[in-house]
Order: C-alpha cells, then sequence, then structure tokens
C-alpha cells in the first residue's frame, strides 16, 4: 500500500466488536476485565487506552518505527526522551532549534546534570567537533527552527555510529511524507503534532517513535510511569487530522513556492530562508520529488530591509 494510502486509513477499523470504521474516543479511566485472571489488553488509561494506540500504531507505522508514543505536548515527548539520560551525559544539539526545547535544557534539565552544546547542525564537521567524552545524543532538527538548515542525517548517523552516540531528530517540520529518518539509522523521531500532523489548529500533543523495539519499551516505560500521555478525545482530534496530511503538506509545498518567489523578488525583502534556495539539496528520502523538489517547502522564513 502507498505511503498517501496508509495515512488515509489511519485508525480505520480498530474496534473489532462493533466494526466502527472511525477509532471510536474511549472517554474512559478504567476498563472491567472479563474475569478473575483474564484481561483484554487494558485496565488504565494512562498505561494504555484504546484510542491512544490506534494514533501511535499510526505514527509508527508512517515513521517506520518499531513504537510509537503520543504524549500530552511536543514539549512531553521531548522531556520523556531526555528522560532517557542521566546527570553528567552530554548533548549536541541544533542551535537554531526550538526555543521551547533551549529553554528545556537550558532552564529545567541543567539543574539535573545533563550537558548541552549547542552547534550550527547543518555542519557535521562542527557537530564532529562539539563531541566530548561524555556525550550522549546528538539532537537535530533538519529543517531548523527558523533559518531552515538543513542536517545531512546519513553524515550524522555515521558519525554517531563511530562514536557510539544515540541520534534524535525532530522531524515536526517535514512530518513522514517528506521525510523518514529512522530509515536513515536515526534512533528516535520527534514530533510537535500539533503542527502540519494534525493540522487543524485544535490540539496540542506530541509524538515520539523508537526504531527498536528495545528502545521503545524503555520510552513506554517513561510515559507510563510519568504520566505523561495524550488524552483519548485529543488523540482522536489527532487521527482525524492525520488522514488529510499528504493532501495538506502537497498544497503547503506548491503554496510556499508561489509565496517565496514572490518574496525573492520583493525589494524590502533582504534574504528568503527557503531550502530549495540554498545550493544544496540533500535527498534524505529516496523519494526524489517529494525528497528535494518540496524538500521542507512547507517553511519560509524573511529577513526584511530596514
Amino acid at each position: 500500500m502507498f505511503w498517501e494510502s496508509q495515512v488515509v486509513h489511519a485508525g480505520v477499523c480498530t474496534d473489532p466488536v462493533t466494526g466502527a470504521i472511525s477509532t471510536p474516543i474511549y472517554q474512559t479511566s478504567t476498563f472491567r476485565h472479563p474475569a478473575l485472571g483474564q484481561s483484554t489488553g487494558f485496565d488504565y488509561s494512562r498505561s494504555h487506552n484504546p484510542t491512544r494506540q490506534a494514533v501511535e500504531q499510526t505514527i509508527a507505522n508512517l515513521e517506520r518505527g518499531a513504537a510509537g508514543f503520543a504524549f500530552a505536548s511536543g514539549l512531553a515527548a521531548i522531556t520523556s526522551v531526555l528522560m532517557l539520560f542521566r546527570a553528567g551525559d552530554h548533548f549536541v544539539i541544533s542551535e537554531d532549534c526550538y526555543g521551547g526545547t533551549y529553554r528545556l535544557l537550558d532552564k529545567v534539565f541543567r539543574q539535573f546534570g545533563l550537558e548541552a552544546t549547542f552547534v550550527d547542525s547543518s555542519s557535521n564537521e562542527k557537530i564532529a567537533a562539539a563531541i566530548l567524552p561524555n556525550t550522549r545524543a546528538l539532537f537535530v532538527e533538519t529543517p531548523t527552527n527558523p533559518l531552515m538548515k538543513i542536517v545531512d542525517l546519513r553524515k550524522l548517523v555515521g558519525l554517531a555510529r563511530m562514536n557510539n552516540l544515540f541520534t534524535i531528530v525532530d522531524n515536526t517540520f517535514l512530518t513522514p511524507y517528506l521525510q523518514r529518518p529512522l530509515e536513515l539509522g536515526v534512533d528516535v523521531v520527534l514530533h510537535s503534532g500539533s503542527k502540519y500532523l494534525s493540522g487543524h489548529n485544535d490540539v496540542i500533543c506530541g509524538l515520539a517513535v523508537a526504531r527498536e523495539r528495545e528502545l521503545g519499551e524503555r520510552i513506554g516505560f517513561i510515559q507510563n510511569a510519568s504520566g505523561n500521555i495524550l488524552g483519548p478525545q485529543d488523540s482522536w482530534l489527532l487521527l482525524r487530522g492525520m488522514k488529510t496530511l499528504a493532501l495538506r503538506m502537497d498544497r503547503h509545498g506548491s503554496n510556499a513556492r508561489k509565496v517565496s518567489g514572490w518574496l525573492q523578488e520583493h525589494p524590502k525583502v533582504e534574504k528568503v530562508y527557503y531550502p530549495i534556495f540554498f545550493q544544496v539539496v540533500f535527498v534524505q528520502t529516496g523519494q526524489i520529488g517529494k525528497g528535494s523538489l518540496s524538500f521542507s517547502s512547507v517553511i519560509i522564513s524573511k529577513q526584511l530591509v530596514h
């Protein structure tokens, strides 16, 4: 089945009891067991909920990962992944990352002993130069927010494996429609699902997908232990939005190309940060059309002449 067809079928026919086409909203805290010692696989919604499970399976399938997890926000997803590490561990991170990511590391996790060096992640040499003896992970956005810098994920993964490091990629801007980092060997992918995945400005949510099952079990333990979960109503809204992701991303791309071309010619615009205008474009996905020509085509940053 084509990827575009898979996303349209997000959450379809997950209820074997009623045969409901759309995944129901299981607005319940607890589940009744059929008998003593018997379980339906659900007991308490913090641990497992059928609506949340549907969205977690969907994002895992779309990202080609082993396990997916839905959280109350993008920052909640990042927090849970950072909790895999311990005091004294060091990260190399994109310098122009999302401001909330910077705040979380600089103002919250620093007091617990996690260290971070922020570098220009479009340069593999600068990433390599920032690696320390206690570095445990490379954490990048690609494209970055807001300067649209591109990370060569193949080189990043190669560098990480040479140094026995963990790799984390925030894939919010491109979504798995345009880029699937796990297929390139990245360990964990993160999303703020409030942006392109949900697409309707009506839900705050975050997602994490692990490439390997064992890592997924560790993230799942943290999700359950910390209670950092997405509720059933928001899970349903996210599922609803994801069905139109491919169509929306194509339109975002075509609109961005027109807007960026107009901005390029505008006398008051000094520079347009639009990856297709950069001379180097990395084909990350193997999809030549979508991985290069539409690569990050949905986001434009601009710098005005004062």
